[in-house]
């Protein structure tokens, strides 16, 4: 299983994804709860790439881009020397795995954990933070944890699917519904990056969060706080199966070419148009993932 990359490198891959140019500012607590860490590990990663001038501080204002973004991100990791495994985030994968291939019961306490993965206090209590964070366990009232029952047979994702069927078409219909020229611009760049090569370079937290980023923009566009809520407790909930079924790339030319038309009828105010294109491309997507549903069983 391929192994989560560092936090500096992960906002490298965020920084391609949104096509980021020179002299956009990163946002500490933006980039945490983008990619649901604390401030301190953003902090840790904004000041190294800062001394790897791929971006420059300034005082009482925070990090910049200094320096385009151009290579994948896993290369230019590599190439700044800033690619090693993040502990944390490589353990938080194989619990993942090892829970979806049924290797964990659904209820267990912290300690058999640290002890099966080998973790530190510390690392024990981060691990735990995300996967808490994430939805997919809680604590038990008293002591232990469980593990949620949504997030382990293939049909979670496929039932995530139906719902954002409904769901989505249906907020580009939303009365008033704008989508500002910079966020279409900001999708199209991510979409052409991956025409570009990135389908296959990309790890796949930056596919997923590429399709969520998308997606989410479009429903923001509603102004419903009830169709924003609902997308993103969706998003939160089906991370795990994503990724698994991320092991199946094939289909994302067609994705990125999907994702461009909608942006350009929605750019167009054909959104009656792009509510029917929307329909097509979920649908399509599950379709597809029904035909791969054996990737995401134990």
């Amino acid at each position: 299983m391929r192994t989560e990359p560092t936090i500096a490198t992960q906002i490298l891959e965020l920084i391609q994804t949104e096509g980021l140019p020179v002299g956009s500012h990163l946002p500490a607590q933006l980039l945490a709860d983008r990619l649901r860490v604390s401030r301190s590990p953003i902090n840790e990663a904004l000041a190294l790439l800062a001394e790897k001038q791929i971006l420059r501080r300034e005082a009482n204002r925070g990090y910049f881009l200094a320096e385009p973004v151009q290579l994948p991100a896993k290369d230019l990791a590599e190439k700044l020397g800033i690619d090693e495994t993040n502990v944390v985030a490589d353990v938080y994968f194989r619990i993942a795995d090892d829970r979806l291939r049924g290797l964990l019961p659904s209820d267990f306490k912290e300690t058999e954990i640290r002890q099966r993965y080998g973790l530190t206090p510390a690392q024990l209590g981060s691990v735990m933070a995300r996967i808490a964070s994430e939805g997919w366990a809680e604590k038990k009232p008293g002591y232990g944890w469980t593990f949620s029952a949504m997030l382990t047979t293939a049909d979670s994702l496929l039932q995530s699917y139906r719902l954002r069927l409904a769901l989505e078409p249906a907020a580009l219909l939303e009365p008033g519904y704008r989508l500002a020229p910079e966020v279409i611009e900001r999708c199209r760049a991510a979409e052409r990056h991956l025409l570009q090569g990135g389908i296959a370079t990309d790890s796949a937290a930056a596919l997923h969060e590429r399709g969520v980023r998308f997606h989410e923009s479009l429903v923001e566009g509603s102004g419903n706080p009830f169709f924003i809520d609902t997308i993103r407790r969706v998003n939160r909930v089906r991370r795990l199966l994503s990724y698994r079924s991320m092991q199946e790339r094939s289909r994302y030319r067609e994705h990125c070419e999907q994702h461009l038309q909608l942006l350009d009828l929605l750019e167009r105010g054909r959104n009656d148009e792009a509510a029917q294109a929307m329909q097509v491309h979920l649908s399509s997507t599950l379709r597809n993932l029904e035909k791969i549903s054996a990737i995401l069983k134990p």
